[in-house]
């Protein structure tokens, strides 16, 4: 206890410190007092809505990163999901081509079928006409050497031909000229 006195009490240490560098006990307990109810006022009113509002703004700082998490998940499955309908749409289109080649090569092997038809018909009609205008030369040549026979005849042995005459050298003329 004396030694509480001796810091405490008049002439103690405190006190001759507190002279010695100017203090005024009443004027320091009014400051503290003043400094006491200032840091009051200013944690009620001012810290504290700092305070709240900076927590408000770290709830709302944290949800929107917890948001952007959320959202960059579903634009992760919106890829995917793109990409599988990208996938099943190149798949799609390929099949869709590969049938589209063969309905053509079954147009084209039907037309190429046709147009072979159609060459033959013609070849065919062709040979027919070529057999007709054979057998109308032929029968234009018979008749033009059968009558060059009975002239030749006629003049050779210098006497008229009758019809009958006429008839049977053109006979064997086209007996011969047959065989």
């Amino acid at each position: 206890m004396n030694n509480v006195f001796l810091l405490l009490g008049e002439g103690g240490m405190i006190e001759t410190t507190a002279k010695t560098f100017g203090v005024d006990f009443p004027h320091l307990l009014a400051q503290i007092i003043s400094f006491s109810i200032v840091a009051f006022m200013l944690h009620r009113f001012a810290y504290k809505p700092i305070l709240q509002a900076l927590e408000d703004r770290k709830q709302r700082i944290a949800e929107s990163l917890s948001n952007a998490e959320k959202i960059k998940a579903e634009l992760a499955k919106t890829e995917t999901a793109r990409q599988e309908v990208l996938n099943a749409a190149n798949s799609q289109a390929n099949q869709l081509i590969a049938e589209a080649r063969l309905a053509a090569a079954r147009v084209q092997e039907t037309e190429i079928q046709k147009a072979i038809a159609a060459a033959e018909q013609i070849i065919a009609k062709a040979r027919e006409a070529a057999s007709s205008d054979h057998a109308q030369m032929m029968a234009e040549l018979k008749q033009e050497i059968g009558r060059l026979v009975v002239e030749t005849t006629a003049k050779v042995s210098g006497k008229i031909l009758t019809a009958e005459d006429q008839r049977r050298l053109l006979d064997e003329t086209n007996r011969e000229l047959a065989a």
